[in-house]
C-alpha cells in the first residue's frame, strides 16, 4: 500500500490552522451566527477555518479537488479534500467543548487519510491507510488505537447523535430496538463517538443522516483502528447520508436490527 506520509504531514498543518481559529473565536462575545438553508447554523470561525484550509492546499496541493461543508465542491474521481472546519456547530456556538475540525484525503472514492482534532478536549486523532490509527492528548506521546473486542450487543456501549433526528430520517423504532439490546447507550453525538469507537471506548455508533464531511476522515480512522464502517444498509463508505461504526464484530448484528421492519 503506498504511503500518504507527506499527506498526513499536511492534514496534520490544515489542523494546526484550523485550531488556531477555532481556540480564538470560542466563546467570543462578537461570534456572528447564521442559519444556512436546511437551518443548521454556520459561525463566522466554521468560514474562516474552511477558507484558510482552502489557501494552505491551493498552495501545497494545487491540483487536488476540495469539498468542504461552507464552500462547497465536488467528489472527484481522483484525490479530493474533503474538510468539515467545525463538525458540532451547535456544541461550538453554545460554549459545549465537543466540537472538531474534521480533514480528510480521498483518492478513488476512498478515504486514505483523516484527521480529527478538537482542542477544547486536547485531543487530536489521525490515521492513514495502512499506518494505524492514532490519538495525541494533552501533549503526550500519541498512542495506537483499536477498536474493543466486545462480541456480544448485551454488552455493548452504543451511541447516536441524536433521538429526534431518526423519526424524521430513519426510524426511531428500529434505533430503539438496537438500544435495547445493548447493554448501555449515550449519545455523544456528531464525530466524537465515531473516535470513540475507534479508541475501543464505544462499539457502536450510529447515525441516520450525515453529509460525506462529517464522514470521511472518521471512516479511515475507525477501520485503521480495525473496525468496520458503512451505511445503515450496510454498504461501505462515507457518501450514503447514513453512518454505521462498530468494532467489527457488531456490525452484522446491529444491521439486523436497523434494517428489520
Amino acid at each position: 500500500m503506498p504511503s500518504h506520509a507527506d499527506d498526513l504531514a499536511v492534514a496534520l498543518r490544515l489542523a494546526d490552522a484550523a485550531d488556531e481559529i477555532t481556540t480564538a473565536r470560542f466563546l467570543a462575545e462578537d461570534l456572528v451566527v447564521d442559519r444556512k438553508p436546511d437551518r443548521s447554523p454556520v459561525t463566522d470561525a466554521d468560514t474562516a477555518v474552511e477558507d484558510v484550509m482552502r489557501g494552505i492546499l491551493a498552495e501545497v496541493r494545487p491540483g487536488d479537488e476540495i469539498l468542504g461543508e461552507e464552500r462547497g465542491g465536488v467528489l472527484g474521481e481522483g484525490r479530493t479534500w474533503v474538510v468539515d472546519p467545525i463538525d458540532g456547530t451547535k456544541s461550538f456556538l453554545r460554549g459545549g467543548p465537543a466540537w472538531a475540525t474534521l480533514i480528510a484525503l480521498v483518492e478513488g472514492g476512498e478515504p486514505v487519510v483523516g484527521v480529527v482534532s478538537a482542542p477544547e478536549f486536547a485531543r487530536r486523532w489521525w490515521a492513514e491507510a495502512g499506518g494505524g490509527a492514532w490519538l495525541a492528548r494533552s501533549g503526550a506521546e500519541p498512542r495506537r488505537i483499536r477498536v474493543s473486542a466486545v462480541p456480544s450487543l448485551e454488552d455493548a456501549y452504543v451511541s447516536t447523535t441524536d433521538l429526534n433526528s431518526w423519526v424524521t430520517y430513519h426510524s426511531r423504532e428500529r434505533y430503539l430496538a438496537l438500544v435495547e439490546a445493548c447493554w448501555e447507550s449515550r449519545a455523544y453525538g456528531d464525530y466524537w463517538q465515531h473516535c470513540l469507537v475507534a479508541e475501543g471506548v464505544l462499539d457502536i455508533a450510529a447515525e441516520p443522516i450525515a453529509n460525506p464531511w462529517d464522514l470521511a476522515a472518521l471512516q479511515v480512522l475507525v477501520t485503521e483502528a480495525g473496525g468496520r464502517f458503512s451505511d445503515l444498509d450496510g454498504k461501505p463508505g462515507f457518501d450514503h447520508g447514513t453512518a454505521l461504526s462498530s468494532n467489527g464484530l457488531l456490525h452484522d448484528p446491529a444491521l439486523a436490527l436497523l434494517k428489520q421492519g
